[in-house]
């Protein structure tokens, strides 16, 4: 919004559009212009983070105002614009069956860190996580979700070949995405020999591993390399590891889903360093 344009932070900031009027809109307000975050959770992270220029928010007819109430005092205190719309309306704006809870924001589209902004900032005590492949947005969403909550310093994704920052991310990652450093790569490979180079201990996850993960000492400074749904990681990632790790199976399934494993091993990390094993 144009510095001197800014509306009144008050109700007279919501406008109820009707369909007719949604349907001529100019082009800037439609949503392949910008990323579009739905749901609660998702849309309050971004408004209380600020990491997002939140353009617009767009809240159902009807919506329960309690559920809104943080989301509605933010945008307004913002001076973000607010409509009024039918919820059948918003439904357009999202993918068939996504569950947007009477809730859209239109932001700027999300940017990644630079893979050097992340690796000079981290410490002794460093904890990274690289995705070797991950395609499903869901899972991409979910590990990002675990990834924060263990306090990682930030998470590699190649360019090619596996799934970035979309709206399903943001969804999945239940406002996570707002927090967490994300950086695209190149080359897997080439950023396990950076790591090396920093004095960054590169771990693989591999049902094929010999060592459980909770053997491995994650008082060091470690990068936890996860393997693509299914695939696992490529051969020569796994071989450019300084260890692999496994989480041990029990029932009759081989292996967990990446989302969980990533969370199952973070945590321990976090575990041993907060117990100083």
């Amino acid at each position: 919004m144009k510095k001197g344009a800014r509306r009144s932070i008050d109700k007279r900031a919501e406008r109820s559009v009707p369909g007719r009027e949604i349907r001529d809109r100019q082009a800037d307000d439609r949503p392949d212009r910008h990323s579009v975050v739905y749901g609660l959770l998702p849309v309050l992270e971004s408004l209380r983070s600020g990491s997002r220029r939140i353009e617009r928010l767009v809240v159902a007819e009807g919506a329960r105002e309690h559920r809104l109430a943080e989301i509605l005092e933010l945008a307004r205190a913002s001076g973000i614009r607010i409509d009024r719309m039918g919820r059948e309306n918003l439904d357009r704006f999202v993918e068939p069956g996504a569950n947007h809870q009477g809730v859209i924001a239109f932001a700027s589209a999300a940017s990644y860190a630079a893979a050097d902004e992340i690796l000079d900032a981290v410490g002794d005590d460093a904890l990274i996580v690289v995705l070797d492949g991950v395609e499903d947005p869901r899972n991409f969403g979910a590990i990002l979700r675990s990834a924060e909550c263990a306090g990682v310093d930030g998470v590699f994704i190649p360019s090619r070949r596996a799934v970035g920052l979309t709206e399903t991310v943001a969804k999945s990652s239940a406002g996570a995405a707002e927090y967490i450093k994300v950086a695209k790569v190149g080359n897997i490979n080439n950023l396990i020999e950076d790591l090396k180079s920093r004095n960054i201990w590169v771990v693989g996850a591999s049902g094929d591993a010999d060592m459980e993960y909770i053997d491995w000492d994650w008082k060091r400074p470690t990068a936890l390399v996860m393997g693509a749904e299914g695939s696992g990681l490529h051969r020569l990632v796994a071989e450019n590891c300084d260890a692999l790790v496994k989480i041990p199976m029990y029932g009759k399934i081989s292996s967990l889903n990446v989302s969980v494993a990533a969370g199952v091993i973070l945590f321990e990390a976090r575990r041993q360093r907060s117990k100083g094993e």
